[in-house]
């Protein structure tokens, strides 16, 4: 039975390693009597032996493979100075590092390597040559030994794609050639899907699918693909960072990895840039190097998932072929990441939909319970006292008209303070006047059935020009903030007066003040009971707050009021200053 190879050790490597052992066996031939160069020889055999050692570590082999051709240029460059006497024959040595740099360089750096090498075996060549007249044939020689390594080097180079560790992968069976897809039918086929669903995580993994499918090719090249959504989100540092959401070739570990975009050049700027990037090989980037996945990757394209000036991320596709991606293909996936964007934005205001769907199901929940809490508190209570009450006034009809009669006075007041009661919840549960006649109108009505039903003194101090302009729902929800703060205050403050304002702080910026002259209290030491205490009064003004894009500041101490503020912008760009903490 045959040992399996691991699969970090693939075929480039071998092939790199078997090379270095066959100019080991040359050298030991060519090089017999000549002294200086036995340790030599002896030190590259172990160093040869070493690497293959080093290339089961895919962490190493990253390194190893570019380091390998800069040994192999200095091991060629001792023997050629170590010889004395057969300087031209051993001339073949310089060949070493350009077959080296087939194997483990692109193209440019072959090209560069062959230069280089012409230029510092040429110097040992004009040093070592006896004559002058000796120097241009060992020159020639020399432009002869180069130019056959380069060229077996480009060879060993279109060959190492097919040696890569997936070469079972790059010849594609006849029934994979058979089922093979024109690019348009998986364009459509992808159009239809996304639109679809409206799933956050099918619209990701259809996205990946349809690349696949829109790139088949007859040499099954496509089946090498790496390809990741990767979408922006806030790190705990505060720190941009893009998560890998879907993946395909991606080990388990790295599937939902998070990649620094300040860590990465490469991810920064295409983040940045509004056009694909290409880039070639990306496992020397620090953060993409992270990803085993990538390591054999010659070439990197990135296109961005953006609309406007908001980025959701990046589609990412590699491939161990440099020349990949043509311009055919980037436009396929071009085609693909717009097509994409579209149906993220669908599916993002699709589960936008659905939490605010859910959140007002909870504020109606909400909303029951606290009907529910005063009618339990309030008119409940009082209607069962009018029933005790009753009975009692009923007996002393017989035993004492006169004390009856103040008692039926008693539960004539009782009864009318029921119906205010029950007036006022109904009023602030649907205030038909702030539907006709706007917010400050629905504000004063507030005050007056405050004085009335529990003769507390609500001052209302508005401009009537800063709710002009302001849309119903808004109105809505500046009233309930304002009911919930004043309820809090009557509740809890004891206080005899309390004041409602509403102003401009700034232009396209509203303050609303909500202020009473109560005993206060210590909001660090509310905070931290307030779990406890079954009461969501500071959660629904925060809530409304947000809703209202605004920012909602509680002032207060122990005696010496409270101050709850709300700073309401009107506008986008006034919004984006409060986030900054900027008010003008």
């Amino acid at each position: 039975m045959m040992n399996r190879v691991p699969s970090s050790l693939n075929a480039v490597d071998f092939l790199s390693a078997g090379l270095r052992w066959l100019f080991v066996l040359a050298l030991a031939l060519a090089a017999q009597g000549a002294g200086p160069l036995a340790p030599l020889l002896f030190a590259y055999g172990v160093l040869a032996l070493a690497w293959g050692f080093g290339l089961l570590r895919p962490a190493w082999a990253r390194y190893l493979r570019p380091a390998s051709v800069a040994v192999d240029f200095v091991f060629g460059a001792l023997v050629l100075g170590l010889v004395e006497g057969r300087f031209q024959a051993l001339l073949w040595f310089a060949a070493l590092p350009l077959l080296s740099a087939g194997l483990n360089l692109p193209g440019y750096g072959l090209g560069l390597l062959a230069l280089l090498s012409f230029l510092c075996y040429g110097g040992l060549l004009w040093l070592r040559a006896p004559s002058a007249s000796a120097w241009p044939a060992g020159l020639g020689h020399l432009a002869g030994a180069l130019a056959v390594g380069a060229g077996l080097g480009w060879l060993l180079q279109r060959a190492r794609y097919k040696l890569s560790p997936n070469a079972a992968l790059s010849a594609a069976p006849s029934s994979h050639r058979a089922g093979q897809t024109d690019p348009r039918t998986a364009l459509y086929r992808l159009i239809h899907t996304l639109s679809a669903t409206l799933s956050y995580a099918r619209v990701l993994e259809t996205a990946l699918d349809a690349s696949l499918e829109a790139l088949r090719a007859e040499d099954g090249s496509e089946r090498l693909l790496v390809s990741a959504v990767l979408l922006v989100e806030q790190e705990a540092s505060g720190e941009e960072g893009l998560r890998v959401v879907a993946a395909r070739r991606f080990t388990p570990a790295d599937a939902d990895r998070v990649l620094a975009v300040e860590k990465s050049p490469v991810l920064r700027r295409a983040l940045a840039d509004e056009r694909p990037t290409l880039q070639p090989s990306p496992a020397q980037d620090p953060e993409l190097g992270r990803i085993p996945a990538l390591h054999s990757c010659q070439a990197l394209y990135l296109l961005p998932l953006r609309r406007g000036l908001e980025a959701y991320g990046l589609l990412l596709f590699a491939h161990p072929q440099a020349e990949y991606f043509t311009p055919e293909r980037g436009e396929i996936l071009q085609i693909i990441a717009n097509q994409a964007i579209v149906a993220i934005e669908n599916a993002l205001l699709y589960q936008r939909l659905e939490e605010e769907k859910e959140r007002l199901l909870k504020i109606q929940e909400e909303t029951r319970r606290k009907l529910a809490r005063d009618l339990h508190d309030g008119p409940t209570q009082s209607v069962s006292a009018l029933a005790m009450r009753l009975n009692l006034v009923r007996r002393l009809l017989e035993r004492d008209p006169e004390a009856a009669a103040e008692e039926l006075r008693r539960l004539e007041e009782l009864a009318r303070r029921t119906t205010r009661e029950m007036r006022h919840m109904l009023f602030t549960l649907r205030p038909l006047v702030l539907e006709s006649q706007g917010l400050i109108a629905a504000l004063e009505a507030m005050a007056e059935r405050m004085a009335e039903t529990y003769h507390q003194k609500v001052i209302v101090e508005a401009d009537p020009a800063t709710a002009q302009g302001l849309e119903a729902h808004r109105q809505s929800v500046i009233f309930a903030l304002v009911e919930e703060a004043v309820n809090n205050a009557r509740k809890h403050a004891r206080a005899e007066h309390i004041w409602v304002r509403l102003n401009y702080a700034a232009p396209e910026l509203l303050l609303l003040e909500v202020v009473d002259d109560g005993v206060g209290f210590d909001p660090a030491a509310l905070a931290e009971t307030y779990a406890r205490r079954g009461s969501l009064g500071l959660i629904h003004m925060r809530e409304r707050a947000e809703l209202l894009e605004g920012v909602l500041q509680i002032d207060s101490g122990p005696n010496r009021g409270t101050a709850v503020r709300v700073w309401i912008p009107l506008t986008k760009p006034a919004a984006e200053r409060l986030r900054k903490g900027r008010v003008a």
